[in-house]
Formats: C-alpha cells, sequence, structure tokens
C-alpha cells in the first residue's frame, strides 16, 4: 500500500516544479516532444559519512506514476497561468497533449533495501522525452528523502548492537507526509517499530508506544499515575520515570512492577528521557534486579543517533532499547541526499541511441551518458565490487573494468548480476511491488554480504565502484568531443 495514492488526491501530476511544464512546452514547440530518451537518478555523495546508502522510496511512488493524469480541473487551471506581458504560459498544444496524458515509460530501479553507493544509477527512466522529463521531480521528491532515512536508519540500528530502535519522530518531521515516509524508509532500514499509527495502518509497519509526561501529571502522584496505567494497559506497561526525578520514579515503577507480577503480569520496561543515560542506567538495571523485575527492559531516548547510542554502549549504558525520534526524522547531519537526474542518452532521427552528458569543472558533476546499468559482483555470496556501464554495450564474456581514473581493476567474483530491475512498463506496474516488509528482509541481507570494513559507523573503507571499461572509453570520447566543440 502506497500513502501517497491513500492520503493524497488520486493524481499528483502537479507535484511538479513549473520548469518541468515549462519545458514541456518548448519540447513540443522544438518538435522533440515524442522523442525516446533516457534519464537516471543518482546522487554524487554518501550522506552521513556513511559507507553505503539504501535504497529506498521507489515503492511508494510507482503507484502514484502508473496514476498520473492531468485532470480537467488541472488543464483549466494550467491554461489561466501567465508569463511576461500577462500572456498565457501555457499553449493550446500542450494543453491538449496534458489533457491526453498517459505514461508509457519505462522505469527500472535498484529493489528497495539494497545497499547502493555515489555516481551510481538508483532509477532509470525510458520513454518520450516529454513524460521522462515529466517524472524527475516527484522521484527525487520521494526517492532521494526515503533513500536518505533508510540509511540513517540502517546506520542506527547497526550502532545499536541487536537492541531494538523505536521510530518516534512524527512529531519532528515535516508534515504528515513527512512522517509517513520516515516511518517507511526506516522500516525498510531496520527499525523494530513506529509510534505513527497511520504508518502501521498503511505500511504494516508495528505500532509501538509508551506514554508522556504529561500522563503522570494529570495526576495526583506519579505513583498513582503509573498504577492507572498498569491497571489500563497491563499487557503494555513500559512507565516513563523521569517526569520528576529518576530515582524517585524507578522506585514507584517498582512497586507497581511488583503489584503486576503478584496479578500475573510484568512490567514490561521502564523509559529513561533525560539525564546521565549511563549512570540512571546502571543504578535502574541495579535496582530492577534487586526487586527481582529482571525482565524488565530499560528503554531509552531523548535526541539519539547512532553516534550518541555507540557512545552509551561504549561507556557500559545498562539500555535493552532506543527510542530514536528527531534526529533520524530530520536526517539530523545530513539533511538531504542530493540526488539528481539526468537526461544520458537520446534516439537520433534514424533511431540509434546516442549519448548525452552533463560537462563540468567539477569531475564529480560530469554525468556518465548511455542507457546505464550497474552490475554487481559477488564471490561466495559477498558484495566484492559494482560496474557501471551501458546495457547496449555490455559485455558477453568477461568483464574489463577500471577505476574512476581509468587504471585497469581486477575483481575475483563468483558471480554477477544487474541492479536495476522492471518496475514499471510503458506506464504499467510489473507485478505486485514488495512491500516495505520485503524491502526490510532485503536490506538486511544485503548489509551481511556488504564488507565489514564498509559498514563501519566512522571512517569505512570505501567500496569499488568502477566502471566497465568500455563505457569508460565512450564517455571520455564523448566528453573531449563536447568541449572540443565548446571552445
Amino acid at each position: 500500500m502506497t500513502h501517497l495514492a491513500d492520503v493524497y488526491r488520486p493524481s499528483l501530476a502537479l507535484s511538479t516544479d513549473l520548469y518541468q511544464l515549462t519545458m514541456l512546452q518548448a519540447y513540443h514547440s522544438a518538435g522533440i516532444a515524442e522523442r525516446e530518451a533516457c534519464f537516471h537518478l543518482f546522487f554524487r555523495q554518501l550522506p552521513f559519512g556513511s559507507g553505503y546508502a539504501v535504497a529506498s522510496g521507489i515503492g511508494d511512488v510507482a503507484p502514484a506514476l502508473e496514476a498520473l493524469e492531468f485532470t480537467p480541473a488541472d488543464v483549466d487551471w494550467l491554461a489561466e497561468l501567465r508569463g511576461e506581458e500577462d500572456r498565457p504560459l501555457f499553449d493550446d498544444t500542450l494543453l491538449s497533449a496534458l489533457s491526453r496524458f498517459e505514461l508509457v515509460c519505462d522505469v527500472d530501479a535498484v529493489p528497495e533495501g539494497e545497499v547502493v553507493f555515489a555516481q551510481e544509477p538508483l532509477v532509470r527512466v525510458t520513454g518520450p522525452l516529454w513524460q521522462a522529463q515529466l517524472l524527475e521531480t516527484l522521484l527525487l521528491t520521494v526517492v532521494n528523502f526515503q533513500t536518505l532515512i533508510a540509511t540513517k536508519a540502517s546506520r542506527v540500528v547497526a550502532a545499536a548492537a541487536g537492541r531494538p530502535v523505536l521510530e518516534f519522530g512524527l512529531r519532528r518531521a515535516q508534515g504528515v507526509d513527512g512522517g509517513l515516509s520516515v516511518a517507511r524508509a526506516a522500516w525498510i532500514g531496520g527499525v523494530a517499530g513506529t509510534s505513527n499509527v497511520l504508518a502501521g495502518r498503511l505500511h504494516g509497519v508495528p505500532v509501538k508506544g509508551t506514554h508522556a509526561h504529561s500522563f503522570v501529571l494529570a495526576f495526583d502522584s506519579e505513583r498513582s499515575a503509573f498504577e492507572a496505567w498498569a491497571k489500563a494497559m497491563p499487557h503494555n506497561s513500559t512507565l516513563l520515570i523521569d517526569t520528576f526525578e529518576t530515582r524517585r520514579g524507578i522506585a514507584n515503577a517498582i512497586a507497581v512492577g511488583k503489584e503486576l507480577a503478584a496479578a500475573g503480569e510484568r512490567l514490561k520496561a521502564v523509559r529513561l528521557d533525560s539525564g546521565d543515560l549511563v549512570a540512571l542506567s546502571l543504578e535502574v538495571r541495579r535496582r530492577l534486579d534487586e526487586a527481582g523485575l529482571v525482565d524488565t527492559k530499560i528503554l531509552a531516548s531523548n535526541e539519539l543517533d547512532e553516534h550518541r547510542i555507540s557512545a552509551l554502549l561504549a561507556d557500559g549504558a545498562k539500555l535493552d532499547a532506543f527510542g530514536v525520534g528527531t534526529r533520524l526524522a530530520t536526517a539530523h547531519d545530513s539533511p538531504s541526499l542530493g540526488g539528481v537526474y539526468k537526461l544520458t542518452a537520446m534516439r537520433d532521427g534514424p533511431g540509434a541511441w546516442r549519448g548525452r552528458a552533463k560537462l563540468s569543472d567539477d569531475p564529480a558533476k560530469i554525468s556518465h551518458p548511455g542507457r546505464l546499468g550497474v552490475r554487481r559482483f559477488e564471490s561466495d555470496g559477498g558484495y566484492v565490487a559494482d560496474a557501471i556501464h551501458d546495457i547496449d554495450h555490455a559485455p558477453e564474456g568477461d568483464w574489463s573494468l577500471v577505476d574512476a581514473g581509468g587504471q585497469p581493476v581486477r575483481v575475483d567474483s563468483t558471480a554477477s548480476a544487474e541492479l536495476l530491475r522492471p518496475v514499471l512498463q510503458r506506464g504499467k506496474l510489473v507485478g505486485s511491488p514488495p512491500t516495505p516488509s520485503d524491502a526490510r528482509q532485503l536490506h538486511a541481507r544485503a548489509l551481511a554480504a556488504l564488507p565489514g570494513p564498509t559498514r563501519e559507523l566512522v571512517d569505512p573503507r570505501p567500496y569499488p565502484v568502477l566502471v566497465e571499461a568500455g563505457q569508460f572509453a565512450r564517455a571520455l570520447e564523448l566528453v573531449e568531443s563536447l568541449r572540443e566543440s565548446a571552445r
């Protein structure tokens, strides 16, 4: 289920930048709108200083792409837009084309949950130039953000070293859609649940929660608040113990925990949300054990991320689970992925594919030309290297690979496979999209296949992203030709 279709209007065709539509006008005017073109979505730099990223979002946006249409009301509104000199911005030719819009593009993408790297295509769109161009903003909006959040979640879960991580970020997310996207992507990235109830219904993410400080303040005493909670929720008895003073809070929690035990129930956990979490967790664990509540867990929250969690555990904190909100939901230390969508090939008049490449003084911003794929090489089930290549010139035998500088690189592998898989063919979904839970399972497998040094949270070893030698030569030739013609 996709929240884009269920929460918002049936078609998101107007969820785009104006310049997409003005470019469509110019494509039609120039007579090239129907020329077949190929675009790729990729990012240039890994976020968070991470050694990998986690592909996410395509399963959410694909049904919205299939449903794209310009309603009569959309077209009427666009007809009213004015440019300079108060003249209509769009002519009847474009407005008529939009009123008949039916997506016929092919969309291929890396499966959600898979680990990906800088410069590699995450999504490939092939179809009429004007249609493929139109998909840019919606794809970037969804895939950029969800890939960012899934990556952050994966890192936080890794830092927790097997302890459950709960996503508590809805109240700090960028709006309702942001909260839903966070919950979905964080689940793919490995969290154990979310506080977001709507995300639970739409995406099948387990919903988890405790109570707020306001619940305690609504009663005459902390003890009476805890007793009321235990009576109402004996099967969900996690108590927040820092409303007044944590050491008094744990005493009240222990008393209620013993009452629950006498009734055949169990105090599931206590939550620490402030103070010295290391010292407090050690004391709380000691007092719970002394009281015989050895099965009661300690949940920590309050401005946590992978770095804070790693530090807490390294310092000996006795914590069993973590609630992570703001720093996950806002991708606090890398708040945008920086993904881009570039035209890399078009058919010429006779119908042959011709590469397109953006030039730049910054080598990292020079795009690969062609219809691109990513070949992943494995050895005994582990990932060893990826190679960017042109799918129209894929080697039939052994692959010759080079690094970003053109130097030959030998890769020892026992198997290889293409990363990008069909998602839409001529605008229609290919089968049933994998669920977020499917993507979560794929991510667990992919992370296990990634070299250990690349998974490190700090100073990870770069994963080899190589280029097929023929692709490198063709790209170099095109770039030199473009530079020569620009002189």
